[in-house]
């Protein structure tokens, strides 16, 4: 989590603002080294293209000895072999021309190490059409494993949408680094149950929450309320 602990002043807009102490790719790094020294196992980090700095993967491949991939965005700037790196000559990712299903060895500039980089196109769902740079410091990867392990991330943006969706994540009204922290955490253990029902009951997320939601008939309250329809949990008022 973010704790903006700090203030700091925005001169552009004139007004105060909080900040953290940390970055959220220092705090990507951290969370890293926590993974390894709890003796986690995992060969490969993914992650999107906010975290695909070069400083992320020197510290992924030399300092934790781990593995990555990861998309780079179509104007970052890689070179075409060692040489070239040494001579300063780079290409932007979107000007290569790079046949999907191939896989090339390039160079980023504050990169020691070659990556393969790998080109993948897909449809979007309005029809257009979408393409998805990969880069690996995995030298023994061809194109259908590497996007093959890729696409596990997509688990992530699963994780995310549920958290959203079914257990309210992002309708929390705390104000307090404390109860924001429990809210937080509330919403997480919601989803591990649900995680334990779904495999019990074979049925998603959102399934399952339509049959928690049960429908009933108007209900006439005393005091100030008027006639009302009320969603229901059960016999309780949600």
């Amino acid at each position: 989590m973010v704790k903006k602990s700090e203030w700091v002043f925005n001169k552009k807009k004139g007004k105060w603002r909080r900040k953290s102490p940390q970055t959220k790719n220092e705090l990507y790094r951290k969370m890293l080294g926590a993974c390894q020294k709890n003796r986690i196992e995992f060969s490969h980090v993914l992650n999107d293209v906010w975290y695909a700095s070069s400083e992320n993967m020197r510290y992924i491949k030399e300092d934790l000895e781990k593995e990555f991939i990861m998309p780079l965005k179509s104007n970052r700037k890689v070179a075409l072999s060692l040489e070239e790196k040494k001579r300063g000559e780079y290409e932007q990712v979107g000007s290569l021309e790079l046949e999907p299903g191939t896989v090339r060895e390039v160079y980023l500039e504050q990169v020691d190490f070659p990556l393969l980089l790998v080109k993948q196109v897909f449809k979007n769902e309005d029809g257009s059409e979408g393409v998805l740079h990969l880069v690996s410091s995995d030298p023994t990867l061809d194109y259908e494993r590497l996007t093959t392990i890729y696409q596990r991330r997509w688990k992530v943006e699963e994780y995310h949408k549920s958290l959203k969706s079914n257990t309210s994540l992002a309708k929390s009204p705390t104000k307090t680094i404390r109860t924001q922290s429990n809210h937080v955490f509330s919403s997480i253990y919601a989803f591990v149950k649900l995680e334990r029902l779904k495999m019990s009951t074979k049925m998603n997320h959102f399934a399952m929450r339509s049959r928690i939601y049960l429908k009933v008939p108007p209900r006439r309250l005393t005091g100030s309320y008027k006639e009302c329809d009320y969603p229901m949990v059960g016999s309780v008022p949600a």
